[in-house]
């Protein structure tokens, strides 16, 4: 998650440094994005057939590689190639751990112990965002990616220590087991309406989302004279959110259930939304991202808890499909939303992610009350 916000803060000076819009500079966030999103159609069998965590473990050596390329990068268009082979190994790492959780942690305890691992994605956000302002500010935009060829380069050697010291049945897991051709397994997860029914609403929310998201430290900056560090920060708040809902998750989970949090959480986001995009008074802006993070991460882990279970028997693959879902539709929102900018500004165009969120809430909504009502009446 640093590694794929890091660049956010830093869009209004690569527009300086490289000559170009802003809407050029954005490249390096949408590119990452289409290639992170369409590897997943890669990851998912590989995962499922040579084993999760040796997947996860060269990728992260992977990811350290890529951005040590970022940080030599004397061009944009070397710098979006570096982002894009960076994608490419970054793609591997979320969606697999989450399919091992499906595989090792029962329906009932799920949605939880996503809560719980998705502390780690939620401080990655935040500290993306942060360092992508801070050294942007300070040192210079290559220090950010200096500092995550180094963070990788720990977290994959720590990896294939581990990795090394498993046997061979705990490194495959049932990942050994001889399976249908991604295709297939594609097809037969397709097949079925309910995991049409996920599949659209991640990609919906990846636009109206995370690809809003992406364009917030810049319109802070912009529309509001905030530093790039205090834009950073601000939007930093959008995990910090997340990690309070991640500290309360057991509570709200029992309290509200997944109809719930799908609905309250789209709500707290598209109104969080709707009040920074025309806000004029920027203290105002940190609370309001943290409540609009608050609500994603109620939205987004029932999305992943239901990612996780659309497969059993094809898990990996299942969740890839998802997570290819949400970040092309990330991509798109992104590339979008640059282009909407020049026609009715950035407030407009926050808010009308807003507007998009809270609809996918009540849609989600809707869906689970409908799929609780055919299991009862089914039993």
């Amino acid at each position: 998650m640093a590694i794929q916000r890091i660049c956010d803060a830093m869009l209004p000076e690569l527009s300086k440094v490289f000559n170009v819009s802003i809407t050029e500079a954005a490249r390096v966030v949408w590119m990452f994005a289409v290639f992170y999103g369409a590897s997943q159609l890669f990851y998912g069998p590989l995962g499922d057939r040579l084993g999760k965590f040796r997947i996860v473990t060269y990728a992260t050596i992977g990811c350290s590689l890529a951005s040590l390329v970022a940080v030599f990068a004397g061009s944009l268009n070397a710098l979006v190639l570096a982002r894009v082979i960076t994608g490419l190994c970054a793609a591997a790492i979320i969606p697999l751990s989450m399919a091992w959780i499906g595989d090792a942690v029962p329906y009932e305890q799920r949605q939880e112990t996503l809560a719980k691992v998705g502390l780690g994605t939620t401080v990655g956000l935040v500290g993306g965002q942060l360092m992508g302002g801070l050294l942007t500010d300070t040192l210079g935009w290559r220090w950010a990616f200096a500092l995550l060829t180094l963070l990788f380069a720990v977290i994959g050697a720590l990896l294939y220590g581990d990795f090394k010291r498993q046997p061979a049945l705990a490194a495959t897991g049932q990942d050994g087991q001889n399976r249908p051709a991604f295709l297939g397994q594609a097809l037969r997860i397709l097949s079925v309406p309910w995991s049409r029914y996920v599949l659209t609403i991640a990609c919906v929310e990846g636009a109206a989302g995370f690809g809003v998201v992406a364009i917030i430290a810049s319109h802070l900056h912009q529309e509001l004279g905030l530093s790039l560090t205090a834009s950073g920060a601000t939007v930093a708040m959008f995990g910090i959110g997340g990690v309070v809902y991640m500290a309360l998750a057991r509570h709200l989970i029992r309290r509200f259930g997944e109809t719930g949090l799908a609905q309250w959480g789209g709500s707290l986001m598209g109104v969080s939304f709707l009040i920074l995009g025309f806000a004029t008074w920027w203290p105002l802006t940190p609370l309001v991202c943290l409540t609009a993070g608050f609500g994603f991460f109620m939205f987004h882990n029932t999305m992943q808890l239901h990612a996780t279970q659309m497969a059993p028997a094809a898990r990996g693959t299942a969740v890839s499909l998802f997570a290819s879902c949400l970040f092309i539709g990330q991509a798109a929102g992104v590339l979008l939303a640059a282009n909407l900018i020049a026609l009715v500004g950035s407030g407009v165009v926050i808010a009308l992610g807003g507007g998009g969120i809270m609809a996918l809430g009540f849609l989600l909504a809707r869906g689970l009350r409908r799929r609780a009502l055919k299991t009862d009446t089914a039993l």
